[in-house]
């Protein structure tokens, strides 16, 4: 893959609009390309789309949307905003947190109105990090099925989608201006294709196991299991242009991903005064922190491994997921009705157990934070039957990229915008701090649909101000 003289090049053929990547921020783009009145084309390398988008749980934080308003709960973008920016202890600008909270209630309103995606409002625990009830997906909770809403109505709206398309080659003027690209077909065979305006929505680089190796080594060991076709494209062509990167440390992770089974046990049964214990049954961190920084902490454990600890109220919360349910039944979450059972199940030390049950419960009492600066509730003291699961750290997706304007335009490295080349989701720079510990939930599938919309949109714009 390479950026090429663009100087002489004929095309195959040419759309106003192209873009790469069929998941949620290119199949968003698209839809808002479509809209605004311009012919697209989506690239996309896989055979089947799914992307990072299948591999999640679907959900899209926004604030002030029609179902957040139903449901009587009042936010903002400034307050959505400031607790973006929090978590990443003020790294992130708060300029661009705030355009994708702007942006996003809007982007659920039309995507639910205008293309009939559903949503629904996630109740019943926050996420941490969130001060807010502000979570949309799907009623599965599954990003497979916001995946198919989305596919549905791209082609309900008539918008061409190319599969098994892998795009090899960006062709570039002096100016900067992509002119086209060049993609291979599973036969070998290469084909030209003229554009007005580039989309790049094909996420970053967790698959790329050199570029994870040099950007976030604290991770490069643990397992991937992200989208294994995000190889970085993006990135690199960016910087063959010139482009501006920026927080590259920056990646979701997950502390709780079942093991063997490489699926995702929801971090809703940690808000449920849920724990982590090592192989050796001890407590290791705050684990209300945060699922993305606890894929480093959970592969610095002995044996890389921990056990996820909860009780009935975090089994209840837990089978809302898809991805939970699919656990129960291939065997994972076992089930105890005393301490003696958890760990005659487990393995862990009976006596480690209890010594974390009675600091957790002597914290309570004492109405004061534990060791690890946790605060549990009362109603959060674990109580029989408990649940364990046996989980790894993972790396899902990475969130630095390339660096857009608030119109997703990308940038060099003096600030000025390419001209017409725009980018979102994993491909571009996030909202997620530069590191592991600034992950807000729903934070990949936040800056996919909502720089999504918005390098479409301008995407159109620049189409049309060239066409001609």
């Amino acid at each position: 893959m390479a950026v090429l003289n663009a100087e002489g090049v004929t095309f195959d053929f040419e759309m106003p609009v192209v873009v790469v990547g069929a998941g949620a921020c290119g199949l968003v783009a698209a839809l808002a390309a479509h809209d605004a009145g311009q012919e697209v084309m989506i690239l996309e390398r896989d055979e089947t789309p799914t992307g990072s988008t299948s591999l999640s749980a679907g959900l899209i934080p926004a604030p002030c949307t029609r179902l957040q308003k139903e449901a009587g709960i009042e936010d903002s973008p400034e307050i959505f905003a400031s607790d973006l920016v929090a978590k990443t202890h003020d790294h992130t600008p708060f300029d661009m947190a705030l355009v994708a909270a702007q942006t996003a209630g809007p982007m659920i309103d039309w995507l639910m109105d205008k293309h009939h995606v559903e949503f629904e409002l996630v109740t019943g625990f926050i996420y941490p990090g969130h001060s807010r009830l502000r979570m949309h997906g799907p009623k599965s909770r599954t990003g497979a099925d916001l995946e198919q809403s989305l596919l549905a109505a791209v082609s309900e709206a008539g918008i061409d989608l190319v599969t098994e398309a892998s795009v090899e080659d960006l062709y570039v003027d002096q100016s900067g201006r992509v002119k086209g690209v060049r993609f291979r077909r599973p036969d070998g065979a290469l084909e030209m294709l003229g554009c007005k305006a580039l989309v790049l929505a094909s996420c970053g680089f967790a698959g790329d196991v050199a570029l994870v190796q040099k950007y976030i080594p604290e991770i490069a060991e643990a397992e991937c299991c992200g989208h294994l076709s995000n190889t970085g494209d993006a990135v690199k062509w960016g910087l063959e242009i010139g482009a501006a990167v920026a927080d590259m440390g920056s990646y979701q992770g997950h502390g709780s991903v079942a093991h063997p089974h490489a699926l995702p046990l929801t971090w809703a049964v940690i808000t449920k005064g849920g724990i982590l214990l090592n192989e050796e049954g001890r407590r290791f961190s705050n684990e209300m922190r945060g699922y993305s920084e606890h894929a480093a902490e959970v592969a610095a454990q002995p044996g890389h491994t921990a056990w996820d600890i909860y009780d009935a109220k975090g089994d209840e919360a837990g089978m809302g997921f898809y991805d939970y349910r699919e656990i129960r039944k291939l065997g994972a979450v076992k089930a105890a009705g005393s301490l003696e059972e958890l760990s005659a199940v487990t393995g862990l030390s009976l006596d480690a157990i209890r010594d974390e049950f009675q600091a957790i419960e002597a914290s309570v009492r004492a109405g004061v934070p534990d060791r690890f600066g946790r605060v549990f509730t009362q109603d959060q003291v674990l109580a029989a039957p408990y649940y364990a699961v046996k989980v790894n750290g993972a790396l899902f997706h990475t969130q630095g990229g390339l660096v857009i304007d608030a119109e997703a335009r990308v940038l060099r490295e003096d600030g000025t915008a390419l001209p017409n080349l725009l980018a979102g989701g994993g491909a571009a720079r996030g909202v997620s701090g530069d590191a592991n510990y600034g992950y807000l939930s729903g934070n990949g599938l936040l800056t996919a649909t909502s720089f999504g919309r918005l390098a479409g949109a301008t995407a159109a714009r620049i189409a049309a101000e060239t066409q001609g």
